[in-house]
């Protein structure tokens, strides 16, 4: 098994920690530290090593950070994780709603006599520290730099990643990393730049073709890189990663140990190009006047899929849909309340597992029946594991890392007969998907200026849910990757190639959860006989296939053409998946699929 039911933070062993914390801080002559979620290299996702806001509070989400003080320490977290904050930290942590509150507004009114605040410069990015230096101005707060005092304390730290790391093939690449490297050396070059430094672990390993086992669920190679404007790369990253790639990586990179890299960007001639969101303070530091705040050079490239990238991708939701319709199928044979979460999750890996391409799941899988539905990232534990009872929802959000692409998808089926209420706001969220997937958008539009559209039917009921709409999606890489998104906050334009998710959902806490999700790769819309001809247009291409649950599907309170959409959508499902599964699962498939 890829996936652990284990349980790997409790809330009585955050109180300790904390007391041991305060104490470092008063050595240190602080007034408070902050916690992030966060590692050097500023990705979403973090190594056991890194993992110091679950170790200090027990919050396992993937995004969130806390502020200790001595008499108070919030832990802010985001609309997704104000359920599940509730169970994981114990009295002694106060739940923050954060962005509503701020860091800088909290400990103004936490501190008002002012003081020190410490923090690790590896670990927040120069635009974090920018931002809240200016809400404290004249607070009498100040920001001091210093080594980590979690570090401090945690005397079992698990020791850094080391997986070695392994070449991508160009069959699955679609590029030569050479190619890449000479390709964006050339727009740092019109730029000006002589380099850019790049931290992001999933951009050095699109950019140099390699994949890694540094973190769980991620493909990816932790290290640094430094891209030179004639295309050379100079890799910062530990020996012990390299035995598989040395050949691979060949005259067009210099490799140098990791603790090598602030020496070296002292005696680097700029300008450089650095992320302002992405580069730790430290490194930004080192560069000083000679930084040019941009974009990652990787990021947009990396976003828009070549050929070969989609069509890997397609490929791999095909057999990912063969699993999950396999999966589906034996679910709906189980009676009430006799089998349980994990038993589901096992299961699922189990089919996913039959495909030799498969190289781990994309992350933990979501399994919420019940309540545990509306926990929107619940991760199934030995002791929350539940009975799948009658007259309850499953929430199942799950995916695979295959070699030639990343999938997630989410279904959200009903264990016997489901409450009208449920039905009722599925049907919103599955005339919201139905919504984005029609969707035709001029070119330039970002997804802040449509993601509203998978929202509106649940909007017209009242309403709504603490998610964005969407995020994109890795060609084996990340399953969360920016920087495109279906989000209120994403100005990025949507462009050809790039891959999103479309999951809208509804939560209601105590009683059911629901979500469903498909991925869907950006196109060129074709003109249309009535079209503006000059008015170039964009579309979805889907690439997720499984039936959506016909049970839970209120049939009067959906459009003649959204009827259409899924009868067409579960007709592609039929013919794209019924020959990859069982003759018993195919039977089941023509009941699941037939037209409404």
């Amino acid at each position: 098994m890829f996936q652990s039911f284990e349980v790997t933070a409790r809330p009585e062993q955050g109180p300790p920690r904390l007391a041991a914390l305060r104490d470092r801080m008063a050595e240190a002559e602080l007034d408070g530290f902050l916690v992030p979620r966060a590692d050097a290299h500023q990705g979403e996702y973090v190594a056991p090593h890194d993992e110091r806001l679950a170790w200090l509070t027990g919050f396992t989400g993937s995004a969130g950070f806390c502020a200790v003080l001595q008499p108070v320490a919030g832990v802010f977290i985001d609309g997704r994780y104000r359920t599940q904050v509730k169970a994981q930290v114990a009295a002694d942590f106060t739940p923050v709603p954060w962005p509503d509150v701020s860091l800088g507004g909290w400990l103004k009114e936490q501190m008002p006599s002012g003081g020190i605040v410490g923090f690790d410069p590896w670990l927040h990015t120069p635009g974090e520290i920018e931002t809240l230096e200016k809400a404290l101005k004249n607070s009498g707060i100040t920001l001091q730099p210093c080594a980590n005092l979690v570090d401090a304390i945690w005397h079992d730290q698990p020791a850094p990643p080391m997986a070695p790391a392994k070449g991508h093939p160009l069959e699955f690449a679609g590029e030569s990393h050479g190619d890449k490297c000479a390709r964006l050396g050339a727009t740092l070059k019109e730029a000006g730049e002589a380099a850019a430094l790049i931290t992001l672990p999933d951009a050095l390993c699109w950019l140099l073709n390699i994949r890694g086992a540094d973190i769980a669920r991620n493909p990816i190679a932790q290290g640094f890189c430094v891209l030179m404007a004639d295309g050379h790369v100079h890799l910062f990253i530990a020996e012990a990663k390299l035995s598989e790639v040395r050949a691979h990586l060949g005259d067009g990179v210099t490799i140098h140990a990791p603790d090598r890299l602030p020496g070296f960007l002292d005696d680097l001639a700029g300008p450089v190009r650095a992320h302002k969101a992405t580069v730790p303070l430290y490194l930004a530091e080192r560069l000083g006047d000679r930084v040019v705040w941009g974009d990652d050079p990787c990021a947009l490239p990396k976003a828009c899929k070549n050929e070969a990238e989609i069509e890997g991708s397609a490929a791999a939701h095909l057999r990912d849909g063969a699993a999950v319709v396999e999966l589906l199928a034996w679910l709906d044979q189980q009676a009430p309340g006799s089998i349980t979460e994990t038993q589901v999750v096992t299961r699922l890996e189990t089919l996913r597992r039959s495909d030799n391409a498969l190289q781990d799941i994309s992350f933990e899988t979501i399994a919420g029946t019940g309540p545990n539905g509306a926990i929107m990232h619940y991760r199934v534990t030995e002791e929350t594991d539940s009975l799948l009872q009658e007259g309850e929802l499953i929430v199942l959000d799950s995916g695979g890392q295959y070699l030639d692409g990343t999938t997630d998808i989410t279904r959200t089926i009903p264990i016997g007969a489901p409450p009208r209420a449920a039905a009722e706001a599925f049907t919103r969220v599955l005339q919201g998907m139905i919504a984005m997937s029609r969707l035709r958008w001029p070119v330039g539009l970002a997804g802040r200026e449509i993601e509203a559209v998978g929202r509106v039917p649940l909007w017209l009921a009242g309403q709504d849910f603490n998610h964005g709409l969407g995020h994109g999606v890795g060609a084996y890489l990340s399953v969360h990757e920016g920087p495109q998104r279906l989000s209120r906050v994403s100005s990025v334009p949507l462009q050809p190639g790039m891959i999103l998710s479309n999951e809208p959902g509804y939560y209601r806490e105590g009683a059911f959860g629901i979500r469903l999700e498909n991925l869907i790769v950006v196109i060129k819309a074709p003109a249309l006989p009535d079209g503006d001809a000059e008015r170039e247009m964009l579309q979805w291409r889907t690439l997720t296939y499984a039936p959506i649950d016909r049970r839970l599907i209120v049939k009067e309170m959906m459009t003649g053409p959204e009827i259409d959409w899924i009868n067409s959508y579960h007709a592609d499902v039929a013919d794209k998946i019924g020959p990859r599964v069982s003759a018993d699962t195919r039977k089941w498939l023509e009941a699941a699929t037939a037209p409404l």
